[in-house]
């Protein structure tokens, strides 16, 4: 079933509290540092924070990439490194949150819904990435198992393109966009079983089929859930006053509010699809049954007159006291012309029926 990560902080806890939380998602820690300008470029895996310091110093870019369950260790040496606000830091741990930007003056901070799907659309899950961009720094935090930001790392790896040129804010575009960007093979992956399922409504309406469509339904409305209010995200992005983000990258930003919008508009058009084939469901049950008792209705139809026949037949009163007790029982030929009887009954009504396009 389609789902995502959601955890709580403790009722009555100060704001900005830091504590483990009971329920993580068991994926381990792995903290990656990637340090470039346009003509330099390192990268490493810390096993500390403090290890990324001596990099804060330089004029270098420097981006910060938290894989899996932070600790909140960890979340209190990286806010102190880099002067995370302390409530964003809370939204950080406590993953399930509403996408969203803040501002900190110096910083901003963004909670985006990454949507990650499995073998099917019953595997998907909506991870949390969180991201604090300021001047010369990016800090990422993702606590699923896969590092979604490999492609970006081999970008900046080879060089290709912009990024090694830009400013942090380019790099945290290329960040919100690459998750963005998701949206689109999942919905059309949705959209290929939402096909298959159509197909096999229209030809066998089963149980098992309903169940899906069922299925298919909640994975809609969790994706319209999360990824709708991304939309107010990047407007907010894209009229960004707080001088993180420069006039020139601006444009970048209001490219991924269009992507934003298409992937609302195709899950508006998927749930209208799924909420049709629902009505598609019920009118194939309802045609199924109608024809079934179509079908057993003409049956009983042509057996009453037999039955009939049958019945008057079967009475036996003896002609041997009264001409008018049933005088065809004396009959040589009366069984068989009875059969004749019926058999023109059957197929002079079956003709009947034909002929109205009943059958």
């Amino acid at each position: 079933m389609a789902h995502f990560h959601k955890r709580y902080h403790t009722p009555g806890t100060a704001p900005g509290t830091l504590h483990q939380q009971d329920k993580t998602t068991g994926v381990p820690l792995k903290i990656s540092l990637t340090d470039y300008t346009a003509s330099d470029f390192s990268e490493l895996v810390l096993a500390e924070p403090e290890e990324c310091r001596a990099h804060l110093e330089s004029d270098s870019l420097t981006w910060i990439h938290v894989q899996g369950d932070a600790a909140p260790d960890t979340l209190r040496q990286l806010g102190k490194l880099f002067g995370l606000h302390h409530l964003a830091l809370e939204d950080v741990i406590n993953t399930g949150q509403r996408p969203k930007v803040d501002d900190y003056n110096d910083q901003l901070f963004v909670v985006m819904a990454h949507p990650v799907m499995g073998a099917d659309s019953s595997d998907l899950e909506m991870e949390q990435l969180s991201v604090f961009v300021g001047q010369n720094f990016v800090v990422s935090f993702h606590p699923g198992a896969s590092d979604p930001f490999d492609p970006i790392r081999t970008r900046l790896r080879d060089h290709s393109g912009r990024l090694r040129e830009r400013g942090a804010d380019y790099l945290f575009y290329a960040l919100i966009d690459l998750v963005i960007d998701e949206g689109f093979p999942l919905l059309e992956r949705i959209g290929d079983e939402r096909d298959l399922l159509e197909e096999r409504l229209f030809d066998t309406p089963t149980r098992a089929s309903m169940q899906e469509l069922h299925r298919l339904k909640r994975t809609m409305l969790l994706l319209r859930r999360k990824l709708w209010p991304q939309r107010e995200v990047l407007n907010n992005l894209v009229r960004d006053e707080s001088g993180i983000i420069v006039a020139e990258n601006s444009v970048y930003f209001r490219d991924c509010y269009d992507h934003t919008i298409q992937i609302i508009d195709l899950i508006e058009t998927s749930r209208e699809t799924v909420t049709s084939l629902m009505d598609i469901y019920h009118s194939s049950v309802s045609n199924r049954l109608n024809e079934i008792m179509r079908v057993l209705t003409i049956i009983a139809t042509i057996f009453i007159p037999l039955t009939f026949i049958v019945g008057v037949y079967g009475m036996n009163f003896d002609n041997s006291d009264s001409p008018w007790a049933m005088p065809e029982l004396r009959w040589y030929y009366g069984y068989p012309l009875v059969w004749i009887l019926m058999i023109g009954v059957l197929v002079g009504m079956a003709s009947y029926f034909r002929r109205k396009k009943w059958l």
